[in-house]
């Protein structure tokens, strides 16, 4: 797994080729490859709103949902097999009672 950078360092890594430096001059000036500036400079771009995609945030967000939508439905799988080893029905996830 690649190691994390600090969220200053990509930012004033992305504005340095904002700026003007190619991603190969900066990159190499920084240590780094240029695939990850690279990834960095297109999702800033996406972003701005200066190319198409998902920005950050709405990433950051969709995750979450994803994981949290993952840990109902195992509570789910988990209350649906305690109820067969109880003999007890296996309860509706819509709450209905009939």
């Amino acid at each position: 797994m690649p190691k994390p950078y600090p969220a200053e360092f990509r930012v004033r890594a992305v504005a340095l080729v904002r700026a003007g430096r190619t991603i190969t001059a900066a990159a190499s000036a920084l240590g780094i490859s240029q695939g990850c500036l690279h990834n960095w400079v297109r999702q800033d771009q996406v972003d701005r709103g200066e190319r198409p995609g998902l920005p950050t945030q709405e990433r950051a967000e969709l995750a979450a949902a994803r994981r949290r939508i993952r840990e109902l439905e195992t509570e789910l799988e988990i209350i649906r097999r305690a109820s067969v080893l109880f003999g007890e029905e296996a309860p509706d996830p819509k709450g209905f009672t009939r």
